[in-house]
């Protein structure tokens, strides 16, 4: 039997619901496999653990989110703390002290999503730089004038520019396309550019190039079938990736990975809608991106057949329609999302 030990951050808002959600899921697919089970930790950081302790997590809160094998995050955010403060207090924090360098976001048109493009093929991946680059949080604030710096490495940059072509390459695909805007950003674009090249010239079986993020973004609207892998820097992916949740019909329905793929250190999975406070509690919130989430989660700890399953009964509740949420078109909630998923996962 093996034993899966994971930290869960439900933080604000829907997060509390989604992860709870998360949690009746798992432990149906351990029932159903038979040979995993999973340990919870549930931890209260959270913008109302700030607003009561003056911080976003203890002084030994990555010491102690070490300890698992994964992290679950739901949302965090909520009025009364700027979402800066949150940003850079938890999550941030959290990426780069476990150097999760990858996000991983796939922008897949499921079965039963309504997507407001005509166009339904819809089936690609975005690969963010999630450790550096523009959110390095360097720079400087007076009166009159504000830096904001962006700090790009080599390291960095070579690490996730191969991480893309090698995840195509392994995924049978032929296309790595890199976001960059070096007509204007002279230094760090061009700098980024240039690794681009060196490394895709190493990968000459692959159709690779280079799109200015304004022209790419247009392309997410009218050329979805003609993406496959998408590289980007870390605001450039933030942004692109929004633009492909929304694609999808719902930001509801898209979940995040921030990976470490050498297993160092535990790698974090979220949905990437945020807390929406104004609908917490209320039962309708969408849990799709955690399901989603939990998918990617268990193939990164190598139980593909289970995120297979998961993935495939899912489909079958947003297909069949019924147990849905309102913003995806139907009249269930949250929890009856769950149960048709449990049903199905249970057989």
């Amino acid at each position: 039997m093996k034993t899966y030990r994971l930290n869960l951050i439900p933080g604000d808002g829907i997060g509390v619901d989604v992860v709870n959600e998360g949690v009746r899921v798992l432990e149906a697919l351990a029932e159903k496999h038979g040979g995993m089970k999973f340990s919870f930790n549930t931890l209260p950081w959270s913008c109302a653990w700030y607003l009561e302790h003056g911080k976003m997590m203890p002084d030994d809160g990555m010491e102690i989110l070490r300890d698992c094998d994964a992290i679950l995050l739901g949302a965090v955010g909520f009025p009364g703390v700027p979402d800066h403060v949150s940003l850079r207090n938890l999550l941030l924090p959290i990426r780069t002290g476990f150097d999760q360098y990858v996000n991983m976001r796939p922008i897949k048109l499921l079965p039963g999503l309504v997507s407001p493009l005509k166009d339904d093929r819809i089936d690609f991946v975005v690969i963010r730089e999630n450790s550096e680059g523009e959110y390095c949080g360097r720079g400087s604030t007076t009166k009159d004038k504000a830096v904001q710096e962006a700090i790009f490495t080599r390291k960095g940059t070579e690490r996730i520019i191969r991480y893309a072509f090698d995840y195509a390459a392994k995924q049978g695909l032929t296309k790595v396309l890199s976001a960059t805007k070096s007509n204007a950003l002279n230094h760090s674009m061009v700098f980024w550019d240039s690794i681009f090249d060196e490394v895709r010239a190493q990968y000459p079986g692959m159709e690779s190039s280079r799109m200015h993020i304004d022209a790419l973004a247009g392309f997410f609207i009218m050329h979805p079938e003609r993406l496959q892998v998408v590289v980007a820097s870390n605001l450039f992916g933030d942004i692109l990736t929004d633009l492909g949740s929304a694609m999808l019909g719902s930001i509801g329905v898209s979940p995040s990975g921030n990976i470490n793929p050498e297993g160092k250190y535990p790698s974090m999975f979220e949905p990437i809608h945020g807390s929406a406070p104004d609908i917490a509690g209320k039962g309708i919130a969408n849990p799709t991106g955690t399901f989603w989430a939990i998918a990617m989660m268990l193939e990164q700890l190598g139980e593909k057949p289970a995120a297979d399953l998961l993935m495939d009964r899912l489909c079958a509740v947003l297909k069949e329609g019924k147990a849905t949420t309102p913003d995806i078109g139907g009249k269930g909630t949250t929890t009856s999302m769950t149960d048709a998923l449990i049903a199905g996962i249970r057989g």
